[in-house]
């Protein structure tokens, strides 16, 4: 926590902004998040329910899509301009794991066990670390997400054009201009069978205690993996997952769908897989998003990003090595 004293007041005056082409099709809240800098999402969603934020004079809800020439009222707000400590330190994480920039979007290497967004209990995600790192930027928004305890590739666009085009892509799974989008993982035991395609439907379910939880299930959505065996082990196997859909925990479900469950996965892995790679050191899950290709949204050159594999990753794989030898 800062203290009151050691804080420098800043106003957000009341103003008026005109959406302009780079903002039409944005939602409101996202608007705000990007407008109001260093204020709380709690407070901005406040401010919203209670009708202290007009478009067109008019009440709107947070997920409102805003439209060219649309006049939005931005309330007074006061907050610290001297960013919290959580905030600064994200900013140094951040900035150091780019690895690819230009005009339009860059691409980050995200460790595990960063949150891409805040949530209930998580006071800031990469995002709003990226915020704070480059308040110069006008836009800055995910293109798609990674698990908390994911690592590696993850896409940032820096316009709304370069975003709808992009979110485009990755919603055209059956065509070759799709984003590819690939991952390495350790998985229970030996793969046996070569590789092979998961069309295995899958549903979110919310349990009571609020966890996300996802099955496999006849009525819920499409989800095509594509799994390919890399290097085998005594207990495991490396393997490459291409997810054709991108549905919420696409490899993890159908990893443990095919009785090979990722190392590491407390949510739907095994117990026993789990206690055994721990011993060998592993204390994360073991699944890399190692690649992304696509079409630049605006030059249209094809794009491969590579993230390489994380120290910590390689020496589990260098310990099941030596238990081989």
């Amino acid at each position: 926590m800062i203290r009151a004293s050691m804080v420098d007041p800043h106003e957000y005056r009341s103003r008026i902004v005109e959406i302009s082409e780079h903002h039409s099709g944005q939602r409101l809240d996202n608007f705000l998040i990007a407008q109001l800098k260093g204020v709380p999402r709690s407070h901005i969603y406040r401010i919203v329910r209670t009708g202290q934020v007009r478009v067109n004079r008019s009440r709107a809800k947070p997920k409102s899509r805003l439209q060219l020439g649309d006049h939005v009222r931005i309330p007074p707000i006061r907050v610290a301009t001297r960013p919290s400590p959580l905030i600064t330190v994200g900013q140094r994480k951040v900035t150091q794991r780019i690895l690819f920039e230009d005009d339009h979007l860059f691409m980050i290497d995200k460790p595990a066990g960063i949150a891409v967004h805040a949530g209930t209990t998580i006071p800031a995600g990469l995002i709003d670390w990226l915020r704070a790192a480059r308040p110069e930027q006008e836009y800055l928004e995910l293109v798609h997400r990674l698990d908390r305890d994911t690592s590696g590739c993850l896409l940032i666009a820096k316009s709304r054009n370069a975003l709808i085009a992009l979110q485009e892509l990755l919603r055209q799974p059956g065509t070759r201009h799709r984003i590819r989008k690939s991952y390495l993982a350790l998985v229970k035991g030996r793969w046996q069978g070569g590789p092979r395609h998961v069309n295995v439907a899958l549903k979110k379910n919310m349990l009571r205690s609020g966890e996300r939880l996802v099955r496999v299930s006849s009525d819920g959505q499409r989800a095509v993996s594509y799994f390919r065996p890399r290097v085998f082990f005594e207990t495991a196997t490396l393997i490459d997952v291409d997810l054709i859909t991108g549905r919420t925990h696409q490899a993890r479900v159908h990893a443990a769908y095919l009785g090979h469950p990722i190392g590491g996965d407390t949510k739907y892995g095994d117990k026993g897989f789990n206690t055994l790679m721990r011993e060998r050191g592993l204390n994360r899950l073991f699944l890399h998003a190692s690649r992304l290709e696509f079409r630049h949204p605006v030059t249209r050159r094809k794009i491969t990003l590579n993230c390489p594999l994380p120290k910590e990753l390689k020496t589990i794989l260098h310990e099941l090595e030596s238990d081989a030898g």
